[in-house]
């Protein structure tokens, strides 16, 4: 019997679905709503130390749509990270931990280029009883304006020495979350890693233009007539994210021998999805537009879409098959050989009469055939 209940980093989960970092964790009452609707942890909306610098704007949203069915595929967003006061926070933190004792809370935290910031920020959320950090070094709008978030993301050497400050105060596992945003997501993967974090997860959002209203002539979301590149989510991004994940596996597997963790993002909405993830190296996937499109209810049938991918293919823990499609990336050079060698076998078989399926089967050749297919 399948079971989606797994250890990462130390921590138990009941099931590898994650609120990603966002709106769906924006404070501990919707916290609460995931825990209560099943969903195996909580990443929390980015919290800072000093909230007063952190104004939105509305609209932050802009949204694409299939012509026909009016589906959402695409998703910008401008929002900036939390808010609310930081003491606000702890205690809300503290009071989850009250009242959800088993659920597991990650909290997301961003500062600046000062160390120590970081260590107070690490250091007073800890205390509220968090079973782990995820490092915003990835958020594309906005913060870095300040050096913040994908500013830190986007340089290896600084994101390296932040994870390192972080790992000297840090009494729990600790993820990086990586910008997409670069020439290579592996050598943010491997810096954040050789500082000692855990694990990685990936992706953020993707820098994006949404369009522009040809009406008005003004790009969106539009505020004031104005506005910023934001971040693409949603099912448009899966892909992207998918070869993401796939280059961070292959570090971890590498570099790290395997022993370290890694939180795959980017357009999951089923458990179809989150099973491709996996197999792509991820021990967990994180949703946070596909909660803002179908609710806090939809991991429900996300489980029930995991658990009858598991049973069909006899998997009976997410271990069995993580990583599982690695093996099946090769280089051109390689697919071309291979392919060679399939044309070459068919092409003697073919000769020598070799039948390797019944519609090879041909009246004027038939004894030569069944002698090709004699082993003495």
């Amino acid at each position: 019997m399948p079971t989606l209940e797994t250890t990462v980093d130390g921590i138990r989960l009941p099931n590898p679905f994650i609120i990603g970092s966002g709106p769906p964790g924006t404070n501990a009452n919707v916290c609460g709503k995931a825990f209560d609707e099943g969903w195996g942890a909580v990443v929390i909306k980015t919290i800072s130390l000093d909230s007063t610098k952190v104004v939105n704007v509305a609209p932050r949203y802009a949204r694409l749509r299939t012509d026909k069915s009016r589906e959402i595929f695409g998703w910008q967003n401008i929002e900036l990270i939390s808010d609310r006061p930081f003491n606000v926070w702890l205690d809300e933190l503290k009071r989850l931990k009250d009242k959800y004792p088993d659920g597991v809370v990650i909290a997301s935290v961003m500062e600046e280029y000062h160390k120590d910031r970081w260590i107070e920020i690490i250091q007073r959320v800890q205390a509220t009883g968090v079973a782990g950090f995820e490092l915003n070094f990835s958020c594309p709008h906005g913060l870095p304006e300040r050096k913040m978030g994908a500013a830190m993301g986007q340089d290896a050497g600084i994101m390296k020495e932040v994870c390192g400050w972080v790992m000297g105060a840090a009494k729990v596992p600790v993820w990086a979350k990586l910008t997409p945003n670069v020439t290579s997501i592996a050598a943010g993967a491997e810096a954040a890693l050789s500082a000692g974090c855990q694990g990685i997860s990936a992706i953020n959002t993707i820098l994006c233009v949404m369009g522009v209203d040809l009406e008005t002539l003004r790009p969106e979301p539009t505020v004031e007539g104005y506005t910023v590149p934001g971040g693409y989510s949603c099912t448009a991004v899966r892909p992207i994210a998918l070869r993401m994940v796939k280059e961070c596996a292959e570090v971890i597997r590498d570099k790290f021998a395997g022993g370290r963790s890694l939180s795959g993002i980017g357009g999951i909405e089923t458990g179809r999805d989150a099973a491709q993830f996996i197999l792509l190296g991820a021990d967990t996937v994180q949703v946070c537009t596909g909660v803002m499109k179908l609710g806090y209810g939809c991991v429900k049938a996300m489980k029930d879409e995991m658990l009858s991918f598991m049973a069909k293919h006899k998997f009976e823990q997410i271990s069995d098959f993580k990583g599982h499609s690695l093996r099946y990336f090769t280089t051109h050079a390689d697919l071309v050989r291979r392919q060679a060698e399939s044309k070459a076998t068919a092409a003697a078989n073919a000769k020598a009469g070799v039948v390797t399926k019944d519609t090879d089967w041909q009246g004027d050749t038939f004894v030569k055939q069944s002698d090709a297919l004699a082993s003495g």
